[in-house]
């Protein structure tokens, strides 16, 4: 089971940076409105959207984005943040005991 429960948390843990990537990646454009991934860059990029938005649609569907006057605040990401936190607690807890 502890092997398991190992595996789980670090495919969570992978998860989880690929997120921080996504919101690095969602957060560049406003500060520089001209710059877009090429080569590499691109490369990842298109692979952290991939694994990311399939997910992400699936809780906008239910969640709404809260309005704060002119802006939508979209707060899908941060229920799924929070939601791969609580399964690497939950993990830990029922397997790396």
């Amino acid at each position: 089971m502890y092997l398991i429960g190992t595996v789980i948390s670090v495919l969570l843990g992978l998860y989880w940076i690929i997120l921080l990537a996504r919101l690095v990646l969602s957060w560049v454009p406003m500060f520089s409105p001209q710059w877009s991934p090429k080569g590499p860059v691109l490369v990842v990029a298109e692979a952290v959207y991939t694994v990311t938005d399939p997910p992400l649609r699936f809780l906008r569907r239910f969640i709404p984005p809260l309005r704060v006057g002119q802006v939508a605040v979209d707060l899908s990401f941060m229920v799924l943040w929070l939601l791969v936190l609580v399964l690497v607690q939950v993990n830990a807890a029922l397997f790396l005991r």
